[in-house]
């Protein structure tokens, strides 16, 4: 795998990948790493999911949720 950072000077951008890529499938994915910078992550609490699932589901989730937790003490 590689990967590196790079100052864009211009919008072009010219790649040289190794030859065992050639012939592969690769990615190439281009982002701002200001914008990762300024994303704020998201709190999900199982509060989110109230309503969203049958009382069976909720309560089958619960008692699996509180198992996990007991196994770790």
């Amino acid at each position: 795998m590689l990967r590196t950072i790079i100052i864009a000077e211009n919008t072009d951008v010219q790649l040289t990948i190794p030859k065992e890529y050639v012939g592969k499938e690769i990615e190439i994915t281009i982002l701002a790493l200001d914008e990762l910078a300024e994303s704020k992550p998201i709190n999900v609490t199982m509060a989110d999911f109230w309503n969203t699932m049958s009382d069976d589901t909720a309560n089958t989730l619960h008692k699996d949720v509180e198992k996990c937790r007991n196994e770790w003490e």
